[in-house]
């Protein structure tokens, strides 16, 4: 079941240039905030703080009285805000280094699969995750306990213990941050009125007035982004947002995704033709300007028209992509879009233009996109296998052979636009899958 509200994030910015004091004291909070951050990545990042940073509040019990916030003069609606900031990135590390140790796991061949069971147990389970690496006796839940005592009688649980640490110690990263570019605000820290937000500064009882460029009032934690050079900010607040549903779009639509013609339906539609062109434009450009920077280097050339130009040809094709994907949705009415799971971006041969080309394929920005605009309007995103879907005959399912990006089964006779074949196949494996399910 589609969800009837989705998360947005909305902008707002200032009207006029900030003042040089006002952006003195935002970045001197903005500074203050990654002090708190970095003092709670080095403290509680490692494997004995593990126990502490679920939910958090004993972490930010210890900080409130370790002196920190009197220290910095920071304002308590700013100084937590950033404590459970940066439990939230310890968090997140804590399971890339997870998922990293669990892949590793599933690809060893050394190890049976009981071995590979207790790892992913460990892995899993939070308590027994922790007391392994702090080398201490795995006491879990009445539930969990039987499981674990199972579990360890086919195992040597020594030698995979060693291998956890190992590999903790291998992948995992105490973080730390240099960037003081903006801080979070909960609902204390600010309030709207004379068409601008007033901001609390460090000083009591002060605040820090910008005018904004609209009248749109908020209630919520938001997070703002400072600009100093150019003298601008940028205010990012979460919203909760209807999503639509169309009684007329009841299609279901196999798509295929490509570098040089966007989406390809399974009956042949095509949307986003001149993806190829755009994206040719910008890889032969950026070609050439590296090349350009290389010779110049030690004369230290400028970047500003660099970047201003990079940011004009990426703008111009997200323009490009979110229109033509409104035009896809618009045309084709889809209830369900089978689509196929690309592979990771791999090292490529061939000479400098074709893996510049490459490497300026839109693809993940696309999928992004496609996804945000599909739950936006309750269109469901059925994700195929697409192992040799580009291979495969979508008629006979024998393998075919693409030339000049045609696609021709020898054995069927066959023959289209191999993006559309491999649509149709992106539509027959769903559709199959979904009658297996069900």
């Amino acid at each position: 079941m589609l969800p009837d509200t989705l998360c947005k994030i909305v902008h707002q910015y200032n009207k006029n240039p900030v003042l040089e004091e006002d952006m003195e004291k935002l970045l001197a909070i903005a500074d203050d905030y990654r002090v708190v951050k970095n003092y709670v990545y080095d403290r509680y990042g490692g494997i004995g703080s593990l126990w502490k940073i679920y939910p958090g509040y004993t972490v930010q019990n210890e900080l409130t009285q370790s002196g920190l916030r009197t220290e910095l003069g920071l304002p308590s609606v700013y100084f937590y805000l950033a404590i459970f900031d940066a439990l939230g990135d310890i968090k997140s590390q804590w399971t890339k280094t997870k998922s990293k140790i669990m892949k590793h796991v599933g690809k060893n061949e050394n190890f049976t699969v009981q071995e590979k069971h207790y790892l992913r147990f460990l892995l899993k389970v939070n308590n027994a995750f922790e007391a392994v690496l702090n080398q201490k006796a795995v006491l879990l839940a009445k539930n969990l306990q039987p499981k674990y005592e199972e579990l360890v009688k086919d195992v040597d649980t020594g030698k995979m213990h060693r291998y956890l640490c190992r590999q903790v110690r291998k992948y995992h990263r105490r973080q730390h941050t240099d960037r003081a570019e903006g801080f979070s605000l909960s609902e204390r820290a600010y309030r709207y009125g004379d068409h601008g937000i007033y901001i609390s500064a460090k000083e009591r009882r002060k605040r820090i007035f910008i005018v904004l460029t609209d009248n749109n009032q908020y209630k919520r934690q938001i997070y703002l982004k400072l600009y100093p050079k150019q003298h601008n900010i940028e205010i990012d607040i979460p919203v909760n947002v209807s999503v639509k549903r169309h009684d007329d779009y009841i299609n279901s639509i196999g798509v295929a995704m490509g570098m040089y013609t966007m989406l390809t339906t399974h009956e042949g539609n095509q949307y986003g033709e001149k993806l190829g062109k755009y994206q040719a434009e910008y890889a032969e450009w950026m070609r050439i300007q590296t090349g350009i920077y290389q010779q110049n280097r030690n004369n230290n050339p400028g970047r500003k028209k660099y970047n201003a130009r990079k940011n004009r040809y990426r703008e111009q094709m997200h323009s490009y992509i979110n229109q033509e994907l409104n035009r896809f949705l618009r045309t084709e009415k889809p209830q369900k879009i089978y689509l196929p799971k690309l592979p990771k971006p791999k090292a490529r041969g061939g000479n400098h233009k074709s893996r510049n080309f490459a490497t300026m394929w839109q693809r993940g920005y696309i999928r992004g996109r496609l996804e945000q605009k599909c739950q936006e309007q309750s269109i469901q995103i059925v994700e195929v296998l697409g192992k040799d879907i580009s291979n495969e005959c979508s008629w006979c399912g024998k393998a075919g052979i693409k030339q000049e990006r045609i696609f021709t089964c020898p054995f069927c006779r066959y023959s289209s636009e191999e993006r559309m074949n491999a649509a149709r196949n992106a539509k027959k494996r769903g559709e199959d899958f979904s009658k297996v399910r069900s």
